[in-house]
């Protein structure tokens, strides 16, 4: 017999969170979160999300053994601004058995139906700044710090319960030239005394903070017409600066300026996190965050994390100037191969920018959806 219960208490949070661990145990793709980042994102006293968001967690039992969990989302502003009724599920695994799965889809289905809500669509977080996308291609290659992992029976199940492809995204493999190509810098050159533009470095996180709130400002505007983008908010911004700057290597950081000194496109980079995190197994203390330090500063690989630009530059060649900083930035610090964030398909600009470069697709993640 399956039982879904609700998450309340303090003890279950932590089995939620701590579930994906058990489950992948042993499995060498798999990247454990920080278990105090995953409880962090899910409670509603230190998530500011909840703001303009409502969500229920719920653990699936077998056998008084936790065999599957999932999390029910409504995102107001997606709702009442883009006019999507849509209820989200996320943070979802569980074991390869599909009776499971359809309980757990079943409870999220229930809270959808009593926000009056006619679509189910997941495996999303609460906004786009949170891991989305369910893998379905790459299942031996080795899990990102911003991604889910997740076995190739689970869209199976969702398939066979009746759902149907929402978006999809992909990832790529880039090898780094061990020079700056003559061509790039002699376009990147052009482009930046053509348009009186200007780079913008950092040597200490604190030298980044004045540029944050431009930098989510110009993602806004930069994926704006894509399908799942609903609008950041500065709350937002000021929490993920609190979450992500500690892990920042701000030589990994990189602002273009127009002659005005406003931001007009930027890109951030991380350090491969993923084997740190491994090592570190959920836990900064007493020694995990070692491996988080070592990994920013020694490192052969990096993460693509975001890139924005402002849309009147788009067109105007300033991708070979942020790509010329880039492969220096690699070069500096002994880079090899670079994975990319999670793009979605029909994101031609973002993809046309790797075409230079050695590169392979090594990772697809589709979203779902079932009309309710």
């Amino acid at each position: 017999m399956i039982t879904i219960k609700e998450v309340t208490t303090k003890k279950q949070f932590l089995d939620f969170v701590n579930f994906p661990n058990i489950l992948y145990k042993n499995n060498p793709c798999y990247v454990p979160a920080i278990t105090k980042e995953e409880l962090s994102a899910i409670r509603k006293g230190d998530n500011p999300v909840y703001n303009n968001a409502e969500a229920s967690f719920y653990l699936a039992y077998q056998n008084n053994k936790i065999v599957g969990r999932v999390a029910a989302i409504v995102n107001w502003i997606e709702i009442k601004e883009l006019h999507k009724s849509k209820v989200r599920f996320g943070w979802f695994d569980v074991i390869d058995d599909i009776n499971v799965t359809k309980a757990l889809i079943d409870t999220v289905i229930t809270y959808g139906k009593k926000h009056n809500l006619n679509t189910i669509e997941g495996p999303v977080g609460f906004s786009n700044m949170d891991k989305a996308g369910m893998l379905t291609k790459g299942f031996d290659e080795l899990n990102t710090m911003i991604t889910w992992y997740n076995a190739p029976y689970y869209s199976e199940h969702l398939k066979k319960l009746g759902f149907e492809d929402a978006a999809t995204w992909v990832e790529y493999k880039i090898d780094i030239p061990t020079e700056t190509r003559p061509k790039v810098v002699k376009v990147a050159n052009i482009i930046q005394t053509r348009y009186k533009l200007k780079i913008i470095k950092f040597n200490k996180v604190k030298q980044i903070l004045p540029y944050v709130n431009r930098m989510f400002e110009l993602l806004n505007k930069t994926y704006d017409s894509l399908q799942t983008f609903v609008p950041i908010q500065q709350y937002q911004i000021d929490h993920y600066k609190k979450k992500y700057l500690p892990f920042v290597n701000p030589d990994y950081i990189t602002c273009v300026a127009n002659e005005h000194n406003e931001v007009i496109a930027f890109s951030i980079i991380m350090p491969s996190f993923s084997k740190a995190l491994q090592k570190a197994k959920g836990k900064l203390f007493p020694f995990g965050f070692l491996h988080i330090l070592k990994a920013q500063r020694v490192n052969d690989t990096a993460a693509f994390y975001l890139i924005g630009v402002d849309p009147e530059y788009q067109n105007k060649g300033v991708a070979a100037l942020i790509f010329k900083e880039m492969n220096e930035i690699f070069l500096r610090n002994g880079i090899k191969k670079v994975e990319t964030n999670p793009e979605l398909i029909e994101n031609k600009a973002i993809q046309a920018l790797w075409k230079d470069y050695v590169h392979k697709q090594h990772k697809e993640r589709k979203t779902y959806r079932k009309a309710i």
